[in-house]
């Protein structure tokens, strides 16, 4: 069942847009790195190499800024033009992390947005589109289920 489409109101963005920006690309590239570098083919790896890589949740009014670097995504600074720009609102990215939506759909319908190297991107879609990653369920963060993994993973100080 679709859900109605959600936007952040202006005044959250306006908030959000305050942040510094570094570290919420660390956080960024930090998932990123978890959830699908290792799946990552090596031709792919070869074309990612050095490319500067932006992802702009616009409703948010935050962008968050990496690069393929050593096997691994890396945060970088904002410091001019990324070689790619993929721009949707938060709730879009949501659909399309959880695969309710498509991103030909949203990008025809002006949802979704992609400036700069379009072979770049349509490399980042086909990749994305082969790899079979788990549907992100937001249900997942729910706080009763992140404190009952936290109570049961063992402490290292624990004998």
């Amino acid at each position: 069942m679709k859900q109605g489409r959600f936007v952040l109101p202006q005044p959250v963005g306006k908030l959000l847009s305050l942040l510094p920006v570094y570290p919420g690309s660390l956080l960024f590239v930090t998932g990123l790195n978890l959830a699908i570098a290792r799946h990552l083919p090596s031709d792919v790896q070869e074309s990612l190499n050095g490319k500067k890589l932006q992802i702009k949740v616009v409703d948010a009014q935050v962008a968050f800024h990496f690069q393929w670097r050593d096997r691994a995504f890396a945060a970088c600074r904002d410091d001019g033009q990324a070689d790619l720009t993929i721009g949707a609102s938060a709730h879009d990215f949501l659909l399309l992390a959880q695969r309710q939506e498509d991103p030909d759909t949203l990008f025809f319908s002006r949802r979704l947005s992609m400036e700069g190297d379009t072979e770049l991107g349509l490399m980042v879609k086909n990749m994305l589109d082969a790899i079979d990653l788990p549907v992100f369920d937001l249900r997942s963060l729910a706080p009763d289920r992140v404190f009952s993994l936290v109570r049961r993973t063992p402490r290292a100080d624990a004998k």
